[in-house]
């Protein structure tokens, strides 16, 4: 079978490259071509377009890039038809793939959602075009197929693929161990985003306030697909900050506490036991459109709340974003305090219900029996 696979980020192409790995156990003869990255090429797709010049986010971002946005469109339908896939499999980024599926469902194509847009929170009414756009949805958050049968569409959940990748995780332990020689002091994580425009926003408080708790060793987390200039020129001023490539994992395995901007970080944080705040600025325009666009019923942003219905972390959204708030809720994880230690426990919880199995073999073995004809 031939599969064309379309992501937008690097969770996508770390989920997607888990997803063709399992797929070939299913279907040795794959054949696969995707938008993606570096994990999902690894893994013998070809690569088409990388999720570095897709990432923009917000309306302002959204708008000032339409021309590329739309000629990306163009190329993708353009691409998918050469190719003919037999089936489409969509990975989250909903601005883009909502487009693309009904373009390739139309096509004739098997149309797969892998890790549905998240419909519960805002554009409910995507719902209608999923269910009838796409031969499968998966979701990423137990609570969601409910939300699903509300509306009478289908969904599964065959658990989080972020669960698989983190307990397949094997330490680096010579980098932990030459890590750890060089300074005693506690780790404490900074995690500022993944695209410029979040960076921008929200790494300069973060090192603000990390600057003035010299007792504990931060180390930035930084990702690949942004370039080293960006954080360099924000770290320029904070000589005493660590920045460091391709080592998150195993940096989330040693630390006491972080500082994380919302997002899948934020679940991944909290596999790891690494109690956390999470920290979110994006424009006016931005923010102001988005809380009208939003269910007013969802309550929480990280996926930590979101999952477990409460108030596990501390949320510290636009206004609430500043340096006394976020020195003052990082103070209270870090240290031994009773919010550190039930934050621990409600990790525990959340764990427990996270962990459902391989994933990816799971919508591997679903997909493939599906289409079991082609």
């Amino acid at each position: 079978m031939k599969y064309y696979i379309i992501s937008g980020e690097a969770s996508g192409d770390l989920h997607g490259a888990n997803l063709i790995k399992s797929l070939r156990k299913q279907d040795p003869q794959a054949q696969f071509r995707c938008w993606g990255g570096d994990l999902m090429q690894a893994e013998g797709a070809v690569l088409v377009k990388h999720y570095r010049d897709l990432a923009f986010m917000g309306f302002a971002e959204v708008a000032a890039h339409l021309g590329q946005i739309l000629r990306n469109l163009s190329l993708c339908k353009k691409d998918m038809k050469e190719y003919a896939p037999d089936v489409v499999i969509l990975i989250d980024y909903p601005g883009f793939n909502m487009r693309m599926m009904r373009f390739a469902y139309k096509q004739g194509y098997k149309v797969v959602y892998y890790i549905a847009p998240q419909v519960w929170a805002w554009r409910t009414k995507r719902i209608k075009k999923l269910k009838k756009y796409t031969h499968q949805v998966y979701t990423l958050l137990p609570f969601e197929r409910k939300f699903y049968q509300k509306y009478q569409a289908t969904a599964l959940f065959e658990g989080n693929p972020l669960a698989d990748a983190i307990s397949a995780y094997k330490p680096d332990e010579a980098f932990i161990e030459s890590f750890k020689q060089k300074d005693t002091r506690p780790v404490a994580v900074i995690l500022p985003g993944s695209r410029k425009q979040e960076i921008n926003r929200i790494f300069p408080l973060m090192l603000q306030v990390a600057s003035q708790m010299p007792q504990y060793r931060f180390v930035v987390a930084g990702t690949k697909n942004l370039p080293i200039e960006i954080y360099r020129h924000h770290l320029q001023d904070y000589p005493q900050m660590e920045l460091v490539f391709g080592h998150t994992y195993d940096l989330f395995s040693i630390a006491r506490a972080g500082m994380i901007k919302s997002g899948t970080s934020t679940l991944e944080a909290a596999l790891f036991s690494v109690p956390q705040v999470v920290c979110y600025r994006t424009s006016g325009i931005t923010y102001r459109l988005g809380r009208l666009l939003v269910n007013p019923q969802v309550r929480f942003i990280s996926l930590v709340n979101l999952i477990m219905d409460r108030l596990v972390v501390c949320e510290l959204l636009q206004g609430d974003f500043t340096a006394p708030r976020l020195a003052q809720e990082f103070d209270k994880i870090v240290n031994d305090t009773p919010e550190r230690k039930k934050m621990l426990q409600d990790y525990t919880e959340l764990q427990q219900i996270m962990r459902n199995g391989v994933t990816s073999e799971k919508v591997a073995v679903s997909i493939k029996s599906m289409f079991r004809d082609l």
